[in-house]
């Protein structure tokens, strides 16, 4: 009889042996709840009123624009929309889909899009991106699915534009009625809930969204100003996922056994540039001297996989790209560098080098001012807040920078405009750099809509950027992003951006 009980007790244990491992494997029974950390609180929750990458996470989640770009392939498809077709080359038709609601219950269509785009580009609104939609000249509605873009010159980056987060379609009944920066209402998968400032944004699934309810149930933005503390949180279960790590940090990331860390090649950018207003940096020789004296691979070589090297301005990812524009750019050649310095009168030159206080950005400084004095410079490092250092880098307090550029739209032409086009000088255009063929390539580039064309003029404008040397490439940037090994489905796109969309926890 105890013979008999033992086996039995045995078998009942095994089974539910069995059945506890079953469970656990199971997505469905474990919480689809995530929580993501941030350094930084959100500077608001509309799409129209806010250009920043902590702000555009949450908004991401819940707003969705009329076009995406494929994470993998960088091509744009539509999203809101359904097709398009351009009757000219000033007009874009684009038809939208149908039955898709806001997350108020009121219905997304053409007079949504209108409404958003019309109030994203009024003065009044001080839209932070308004030159993203610039050369839209008006926006029509045809009919109730249906809606006319006519722009101000043929605009090849239109679509690359609207895929933008900061064109994403709000409810026109929310954004008369309440206020989207504290409350947001969108078409996308999520819904907001609660957002206590400095603390956390809690969003939840929207249980009606048009393309089926996402997997997760809840969504938390924490905010946790350090880093590291971050890390122990993602190391403990407290947070689920993390994104933009520091260098630094790789290792430890790396070496936690319930973490997966991902790195991929991204759009962003970071350079040195010259203050082009100023002798001798206006000078080609000059920079030809620093371009030669710099030798970044011993700066990247510190990132721990976080940068890539190259010459081009555009980078792999971005949309006007050719792999022949690398071999255009200078390489480090120490003694040409000190030839050029000293056949110049350049020697002992007192150079003053503007700095903002990011690790990443000193740690370029460092490399930099260490062998651009090696090269026979006299370099004074000067750092700053960010806010202040951007300021002092509009008006051109300096000699020599380090600037990035994160490339949301992944598209060279808005790399190019906006950063070294002559119109944008004393705003966007920092180094105050000025060259009339740069300029017509670059405008060219924009104001068609053969892309074929537009790679082109894109090629030619950044290999005469390259050869010119205003800026210095120091590295094409790397996303990263660190998630606990429960969560599956996460990409993050080539600028950075990512949807929680397809997540779910198992």
């Amino acid at each position: 009889m105890k013979k008999w009980m033992v086996i039995i007790i045995s078998a009942i244990l095994l089974l539910a042996g069995c059945s506890s491992k079953t469970t656990g494997s199971n997505s469905a029974n474990v919480s689809q709840e995530l929580t993501y950390a941030s350094t930084s609180d959100v500077v608001g929750l509309s799409p129209i009123l806010t250009n920043d990458s902590v702000s555009a996470n949450v908004i991401m989640q819940v707003y969705e624009t009329l076009f995406k770009r494929n994470p993998k392939t960088m091509e744009i498809e539509p999203l809101l929309a359904e097709s398009y077709t351009n009757p000219d080359d000033k007009t874009w038709e684009i038809t939208l889909k149908k039955g898709v609601k806001f997350q108020d219950g009121t219905d997304f269509n053409a007079e949504a899009v209108k409404y958003t785009f019309d109030k994203f580009r009024d003065p009044k609104t001080a839209a932070p991106r308004a030159s993203l939609l610039e050369p839209i000249q008006s926006v029509n509605v045809i009919d109730d699915y249906k809606v006319e873009i006519k722009t101000k010159y043929p605009y090849g980056p239109l679509l690359a534009a609207l895929a933008h987060t900061a064109a994403s379609i709000v409810s026109p009944e929310a954004d008369k009625n309440s206020d989207l920066m504290k409350t947001p209402v969108g078409t996308g998968p999520f819904k907001f809930v609660s957002w206590t400032p400095g603390d956390q944004i809690v969003l939840e699934a929207n249980k009606d969204y048009w393309n089926g309810a996402p997997k997760l149930k809840k969504v938390t933005f924490k905010v946790v100003p350090e880093v590291s503390t971050a890390i122990s949180m993602l190391q403990t279960g407290k947070v689920q996922f993390i994104d933009a790590l520091p260098s630094e940090q790789i290792k430890r990331l790396e070496s936690i056994k319930n973490v997966k860390v991902t790195k991929a090649e991204g759009t962003p950018v970071y350079y040195l540039g010259f203050n082009m207003k100023k002798a001798p940096m206006n000078n080609l020789a000059f920079r030809q001297a620093v371009a030669y004296g710099l030798d970044r691979k011993a700066y990247i070589n510190q990132l721990n996989g976080l940068g890539v090297e190259g010459n081009s301005v555009i980078g792999p990812k971005v949309f006007g790209y050719d792999q022949s524009e690398e071999k255009v750019g200078y390489s480090y050649d120490l003694e040409k560098a000190k030839k050029l310095i000293k056949d110049n009168g350049f020697e002992g030159k007192e150079v003053k080098m503007l700095v903002p206080n990011r690790d990443m950005y000193m740690k370029m400084a460092e490399i930099a001012q260490s062998q651009m004095t090696e090269i026979g410079l006299k370099v004074k490092l000067e750092t700053m807040e960010w806010g202040t250092f951007l300021d002092a880098a509009t008006k051109g307090q300096y000699d020599v920078t380090f600037l990035g550029w994160a490339n949301s739209t992944a598209d060279g032409s808005e790399l190019l405009y906006p950063n070294f086009h002559s119109d944008n000088v004393g705003s966007s255009n920092r180094i105050s750099y000025s060259n009339k063929q740069f300029d017509q390539l670059v405008n060219e580039s924009r104001q068609t809509i053969d892309q074929n064309a537009r790679k082109e003029k894109l090629k030619e404008a950044n290999e005469l950027l390259v050869k010119d040397a205003p800026v210095i490439v120091m590295n094409q940037g790397v996303v990263t992003s660190a998630v606990d090994q429960s969560v599956k489905g996460i990409e993050i796109d080539p600028t950075g951006q990512w949807s929680l969309y397809n997540v779910h926890r198992e």
